[in-house]
């Protein structure tokens, strides 16, 4: 049977110095091209499988591939990464791999359409049901693909900074920054329609200008991963290990045994991390599924499989709905700098999480009147919505950068926190984060198209579903999180713990059933570790400058403390 072994750099030391920073951001800036096609996954996809035949009401089950995969994929991945043997490393291996799965992901989602005709879809025909297994599958390597990429470079970025905690800061910091970059750039190259002219050849018979948008867009996105994997990959090295190094490294444990090892040393406050982050994705996962659907069917009142005034409104929507979600990236990044002065402001983490989540659900329950507001405007014409209609519109789009921020933040603070402390591999134990994100995606991905189907049609249904969920979340963030503080302290970070205030707070704060069983030092101390990095403000202030548009999470310091409150 297979072995896992606990193991903490990249050398198989964790006592060995950290990377430089110009490492960090090599690796993190991978992320870029991981986001810059997920970013064209969220915004193209779901109106492009409606293009091929695909019913509105069946196309989230195609989604499902997103969640089972990260599920599944990330935490063995995360396993076998952690005891690797490759003369090239423990990560770069999979990294690679994964960059060039993608590619063939790329090629068959692109390329669908072409395939299918010559394997004998019919152009009469509204349901092209070979071009609809080609992308089924590309969808499903490419998630499969990302999902290969994103564990193993987070790991990595951990092996570099060496256990760290001001340079782990800094290496989430810039991973966060680069999938910002990459948001940006997906969402700004799916709302540009006019992206095919640069690839005369991506238009053919069977391919419309959609699909040739959609191509241009996929082909873009490879390069520009490709690229950044390469260059990573070469100049920042790993030192392999082998099997003495990680016989010597632990006490050998098969895959699974490993896995339940993992989830029970983790802290029991962290399972209410795990709930509160479950019910605000089934929040997340109906808009993200449906965004710029949502903008093509119920604001500009098209439909990809109606009339050719129909099908044109749509494909507006779709670019209009792109644009919307660049600014959502935007204003994430602009929010993200904002969640510790808020967090100082409110007096406590948990309100600011709370109130994101409220925030979100607010957002979600918006887009049922913004929608009843673009019928009325449009009565029974095939018109465009007019323009106070379209900026309330993408405005909305823009407010949900700002709970997303937050749940770009705390939740994976926290658990970056923990999962150095956790007893597992640093692969293994951030795989095991994504099971709080991915669950309630499938959930999701099952019920919203019938829930939709079942009320008439349309987003709104699964919108609304999604507002009662996080406003589920916000209350129990609220009620039941223990109490957590964040506070800045001038340019450098500093945190404070006393053992009675910090057992007193979680005793009062927190139900019987979350109460960890042993509240040792050790434990509140990395709880407390600070996630700052810039102890220059001057540097602080400069890097921040050119984050403002494009940064995911704040790289300020977070100090988390459980005390009496504030």
């Amino acid at each position: 049977m297979e072995h896992a072994i606990i193991t903490t750099s990249a050398s198989g030391d964790s006592n060995g110095p950290p990377a430089p920073i110009g490492k960090l951001i090599l690796v993190a800036s991978i992320a870029a091209g991981v986001q810059f096609g997920w970013a064209l996954q969220l915004s193209l996809l779901t109106p492009y499988v409606q293009t091929l035949g695909v019913p509105h009401t069946w196309s989230s089950f195609i989604w499902l591939c997103g969640p089972l995969s990260g599920l599944l994929v990330q935490p063995i991945v995360g396993y076998f990464s952690d005891r690797c043997t490759s003369r090239f490393g423990r990560r770069r291996p999979f990294i690679v791999s994964g960059a060039l799965l993608v590619a063939v992901a790329v090629f068959l989602i692109g390329w669908a359409a072409d395939m299918g005709r010559k394997f004998g879809d019919l152009p009469d025909k509204k349901t092209k049901p070979r071009a609809v297994v080609m992308f089924v599958l590309g969808f499903w390597i490419l998630d499969v693909a990302n999902n290969t990429l994103q564990g193993p470079c987070r790991a990595f970025l951990a092996d570099l900074s060496a256990n760290n905690h001001s340079k782990i800061s800094a290496a989430n910091g810039f991973f966060s920054f680069f999938m910002a970059v990459g948001n940006v750039l997906g969402y700004a190259a799916g709302s540009y329609p006019k992206l095919h002219k640069i690839f005369p050849f991506t238009q053919t018979e069977a391919c419309d200008i959609y699909c040739a948008n959609l191509k241009t867009c996929f082909i873009f996105s490879i390069l520009f991963l490709l690229i950044l994997t390469t260059i990573a990959c070469t100049i920042v090295k790993e030192t392999p290990i082998t099997k003495e190094e990680l016989e010597k490294g632990g006490e050998s444990v098969p895959f699974f045994g490993q896995l339940c090892s993992a989830v029970k040393v983790l802290p029991k406050p962290m399972w209410l991390l795990f709930l509160v982050t479950a019910l605000n994705w089934i929040g997340w996962f109906p808009f993200l599924l449906y965004d710029t659907d949502w903008m093509g069917r119920e604001i500009y009142g098209g439909d990809p499989s109606g009339s050719d005034v129909q099908v044109k409104l749509y494909d507006q929507g779709v670019s209009v709905g792109s644009l919307g979600l660049m600014l959502y990236a935007v204003i994430l990044g602009i929010m993200s700098l904002a969640i510790e002065p808020m967090a100082k402001c409110l007096g406590h983490v948990k309100r600011v999480w709370g109130l994101g989540n409220l925030v979100l659900a607010i957002c979600l329950g918006l887009t049922y009147v913004v929608t009843k507001m673009a019928e009325k405007a449009r009565g029974a014409a095939s018109l465009p919505p007019p323009s106070n209609i379209k900026a309330t519109a993408v405005g909305l789009f823009a407010a949900f950068g700002i709970p997303q921020a937050v749940t770009f933040s705390i939740p994976f603070a926290l658990a970056s926190i923990y999962s150095s402390t956790a007893g597992a591999g640093q692969g293994l134990s951030l795989g095991l984060l994504n099971i709080s994100i991915c669950i309630p995606q499938m959930i999701v991905s099952v019920l919203v198209g019938p829930l939709d189907e079942a009320f008439g049609g349309g987003n709104i249904p699964g919108f609304l579903f999604g507002a009662i969920a996080s406003a589920i979340s916000d209350t129990m963030s609220r009620a039941s999180t223990a109490k957590v503080s964040s506070i800045i302290v001038g340019n450098h970070w500093r945190w404070q713990y006393g053992r009675s205030a910090v057992v007193g707070a979680i005793e009062r704060a927190t139900p019987n059933s979350f109460l960890p069983n042993v509240l040792c030092e050790d434990s509140i101390r990395s709880f407390c570790l600070p996630l700052g990095f810039f102890q220059s403000r001057q540097l602080g202030m400069l890097f921040a400058l050119v984050l403002l548009k494009l940064t995911s999470i704040r790289l300020f310091g977070l100090n988390i403390m459980f005390h009496d409150g504030l």
